[in-house]
């Protein structure tokens, strides 16, 4: 057995047994696009958000991210939607990246 390097990308393949496996693929091929296309406006909205705090506060969102974590700034309503929209900035990128290395295969 030969020991794969830290970094490399372990590819898994998922099968799916069907009388009419092209119907299927069309239809997952579908919904993934479906879920991509909404995952990116979900991402469009957040961007905008995070920009009008920023506008808003005239800070950066990473500058205020290590303002509000090394506690110099007091909580509010708009810093704890500030920080939960930094979350989900980076789940969305993350589910984006998922959804976009997917690679349907015969």
């Amino acid at each position: 057995m030969t020991a794969q390097p830290i970094n490399a990308k372990i590819t898994n393949i998922i099968k799916l047994r069907s009388n009419h496996p092209a119907s299927i693929k069309e239809m997952i091929q579908s919904d993934f696009a479906k879920r991509l296309q909404s995952l990116e406006i979900g991402l469009q909205k957040t961007q905008t958000r995070l920009e009008q705090f920023e506008t808003k506060y005239q800070w950066s969102t990473e500058t205020f991210v290590n303002l509000f974590t090394s506690d110099q700034l007091q909580h509010s309503f708009d810093f704890d939607e500030w920080l939960g929209e930094t979350w989900m900035l980076a789940k969305l990128q993350q589910k984006i990246a998922i959804v976009k290395e997917i690679e349907f295969v015969d």
